[in-house]
Formats: C-alpha cells, sequence, structure tokens
C-alpha cells in the first residue's frame, strides 16, 4: 500500500499520476487541508505535521510514503528519511531539466517561499545554474484558489498573469511549477504563456520513482510491486478539512465510490 500526502489537495496533481502508471496499487491519500497552506510555516511546525501524518499512514498499513509537497520535501525530507524505516519519494526540485533544455537561457520558477528557500533546491540550482538566468517567484495566494477548487477563477488569472508575465518579457522559455498545487492551473497557465513556452511539471517523474521504488524492494516484501494488474484498486482520502467535494472534482479517480473513500479526521 502506498501512502501520499501534501499540506492539501496539490499532491492530487502527483497522485493522478501514479494511478496511471500503477493502477492496481492500493493508496491512502491524506491532505492536511485544515493547515493549509505550509508555505509560511516555520521547518519546526511544518515537522510536527509531518510526524503526525506519517504514523497515521503507517497505522493504516502503507510502506512507502511519497511527500507530495515541495514545501514539505524542502523541510523534513531529512528528518523522514533518518527517523523512519520505510522509504520516501520527495518532490525532486524540476529547475534541472528546464535549465539544461532552455534555448533562451532564462529560466522561471514559480514556487512557494518555503520550496525557494529549502536547501535542496539551492544546491540542484547552483550545481545546474551555470550562465543561466533564473527569476524566481513565490505564488502567494494561489494554494488557496486551488484549495477552494477555484482552478479557473478570475482571480487565478489576475495572480498567475502577475507572477508570469515578467518571467516572459524577460524571454524564459520554460516555466517550472514548484508546487504540486500548481499543475491545476496549468489551462490558465498555458494561455499566458502561449505555446513556445515548456510548462516543468515534475509529478510525472515522481510517479516513475514511484513505481521504480517499489520494483526494488518488492523482493524484499516491503512494497508488493508483483500484485500490479491482479488486485482491484482501492483508494482512499482522508483530510483534515471540509473539501470532500474538491477532492471529487480534483481526482482523476474511476475506481472508487466517493461516498465510502472521504473520510474527515482530526490530528
Amino acid at each position: 500500500m502506498i501512502g501520499v500526502f501534501d499540506s492539501g489537495l496539490g499532491g492530487l496533481s502527483v497522485w493522478n499520476e501514479i494511478i496511471n502508471i500503477l493502477p492496481n496499487e492500493q493508496i491512502v491519500y491524506f491532505a492536511d487541508s485544515g493547515y493549509c497552506p505550509y508555505g509560511n510555516r516555520t521547518r519546526e511546525d511544518i515537522t510536527q505535521r509531518v510526524k503526525l501524518i506519517t504514523d497515521f499512514l503507517i497505522s493504516k498499513g502503507v510502506s512507502l510514503i511519497v511527500v507530495a509537497c515541495n514545501t514539505v520535501t524542502a523541510a523534513s525530507i531529512d528528518y523522514l528519511r533518518e527517523n523512519y524505516t520505510i522509504p520516501f519519494v520527495g518532490m525532486e526540485p524540476a529547475v534541472k531539466p528546464a535549465i539544461l533544455n532552455s534555448k533562451s537561457g532564462v529560466v522561471g520558477v514559480l514556487a512557494t517561499k518555503g520550496t525557494l528557500n529549502g536547501a535542496l533546491y539551492k544546491r540542484t540550482l547552483n550545481k545546474y545554474k551555470q550562465g543561466t538566468i533564473v527569476l524566481e517567484q513565490a505564488g502567494e495566494g494561489l494554494v488557496e484558489l486551488v484549495e477552494a477548487g477555484e482552478t479557473s477563477s478570475a482571480k487565478g488569472r489576475e495572480l498567475l498573469e502577475r507572477y508570469l508575465l515578467p518571467m516572459l518579457e524577460q524571454g524564459a522559455d520554460h516555466i517550472v511549477l514548484g508546487c504540486t498545487h500548481y499543475p491545476f492551473l496549468t489551462k490558465q497557465i498555458r494561455e499566458i504563456a502561449g505555446p513556445e513556452v515548456e510548462i516543468v511539471n515534475p509529478a510525472p517523474a515522481v510517479a516513475r520513482r514511484t513505481a521504480e521504488l517499489l520494483a526494488k524492494n518488492a523482493a524484499d516484501s516491503l512494497c508488493n510491486a508483483q500484485s500490479i494488474g491482479s488486485n482491484s484498486s482501492k483508494y482512499t482520502f482522508y483530510t483534515t478539512g471540509a473539501n470532500g467535494d474538491i477532492i471529487k472534482k480534483l481526482a482523476a479517480c474511476s475506481n472508487c465510490n466517493f461516498a465510502d473513500c472521504i473520510h474527515t479526521v482530526s490530528l
């Protein structure tokens, strides 16, 4: 069983990619929407929440956890790997492919403050940046819009234009989505950026890494990757917010009865 969690609903963008390539795995998703957003919280606050969520997911029987949140990965992935024995998949900063593939030499990064200040992002940036101009922008207010289910709102369009147009005017030919909430705004981002700009979403790569770890650990019985294709799917969602209807909207799930699989919890 795979556990996936995020500060809220953004990690469903990763969850959707995982079920595309692992359609028959049991997956438990945890949305900490009651405490969202994490972007301006301290590392200590985030780690405290992450520990509670991780213990909860393990109590449900998961044997691999996908940290589907850039901010949590930046703040707490080292803590998780040092204090738990199960494997964790984090959100790798996607600046590397953007920099390597940029033709203009200008890349835009739209992320939370926590991600932009994270050591993992900075290490990756310093390693690959070289002569590339990397324009960073904190996407204030975007997470809240996705949490409210407003993925096509006028307010979202206004914010995205404010954040993206300066990058585009300076020649950015790649826009890196540094928060798992942002892929749900891709339609508006595409309309603003135009067809020539590459939008870099790390979620598919995270899903592939999850599949690789399942296969790698199958021999040790940590994750039974051999069950793919042999068992019926069962997806369960937990949330600390009152957002079950929005989960239904954002989760591309065709193999579960949402009335039975969404649970609101206090944690």
